[in-house]
């Protein structure tokens, strides 16, 4: 169940971040995330209030709060980073962002066995190849590697948090509301703040509202994500949820193959068959 689970996760972040990256080639991509999130916040409402989540509430919503604010800076982080320098070299350093899990894991004493060890170094090393390392060309600058060290930290933390803020199906749903909820205000002040000092919220055509069905859909799987995350590490061990559920750039790679015929590099290609193997060892270990 937690492989399952976990690689779920994976593909749905995988769609997630190539529908958001290209909805971003149309509007900025501080009000994609705010109005992606704001649509998967209120199709949540609705869930929570047709559930009785409201029943649910207790202190454990605090930690959805607290990933709620860590994944905004996590994710604008991300996007400067992308901004700023080659995505050879920030896609794969994102995938840092499984150590805070799995370090989360091993301090609460989970053990995995030698071959779930040797499925985790794979398929790690496997999820950083298939994000294109660029291994030459100009220096990065410091500030670009301090942002995507950045976004891995909280992206990691927000796996953490998201599994300790419900114990029961109508929690989760609770959670991820006030999640969801706490990323769209934070990000709305965000947004409201950078119009404030002269940076367009919208593209020069306007806001294109026939993308709002995929708007929805990009922030849909991005809560579907969390959701089935916390389900895989709640039912396993957290290590193995977590880099399973990392493998989320191999998605994305090839979604671009299969939708806009980008060619993956042999890198890649190498790289995604060494996630698959991983895979494979951390399910059957």
């Amino acid at each position: 169940m937690t492989a399952f689970f976990a690689l779920t996760t994976s593909l749905l972040w995988g769609l997630a971040d190539f529908g958001g990256g290209l909805l971003t080639r149309r509007a900025p991509a501080l009000t994609v995330v705010v109005v992606s999130q704001g649509l998967a916040a209120a199709v949540l409402g609705v869930i929570v209030v047709a559930t009785g989540g409201w029943g649910e509430a207790g202190p454990r919503l605090w930690f959805a709060v607290a990933a709620g604010l860590v994944g905004p800076v996590a994710l604008f982080s991300f996007y400067e980073a992308l901004a700023l320098g080659p995505m050879g070299v920030v896609s794969p350093l994102a995938t840092l962002s499984v150590a805070v899990p799995v370090g989360v894991g091993l301090v609460l004493g989970e053990r995995p066995g030698l071959l779930q060890v040797a499925g985790i170094a794979v398929a790690v090393t496997g999820v950083v190849l298939a994000g294109g390392p660029q291994l030459r060309g100009a220096p990065v600058q410091r500030r670009t590697i301090l942002l995507t060290l950045v976004s891995a930290a909280g992206f990691g933390t927000v796996f953490a948090l998201i599994t300790e803020a419900s114990t029961t199906v109508t929690g989760l749903f609770l959670a991820l509301f006030v999640q969801r909820l706490t990323s769209v205000v934070t990000g709305g002040a965000a947004l409201w703040l950078s119009a404030r000092r002269g940076t367009p919220a919208l593209p020069e055509g306007g806001f294109a509202w026939s993308t709002l069905p995929a708007l929805g859909a990009v922030g849909l799987a991005d809560v579907a994500a969390n959701g089935t995350y916390s389900v895989a590490a709640q039912h396993g061990p957290v290590t193995v949820a977590a880099v399973l559920a990392s493998l989320y750039p191999v998605v994305t790679a090839l979604a671009a193959r299969g939708f806009l015929s980008e060619r993956l590099r042999a890198v890649q290609a190498a790289g995604a068959g060494l996630a698959l193997v991983g895979t494979l060892l951390l399910a059957t270990g």
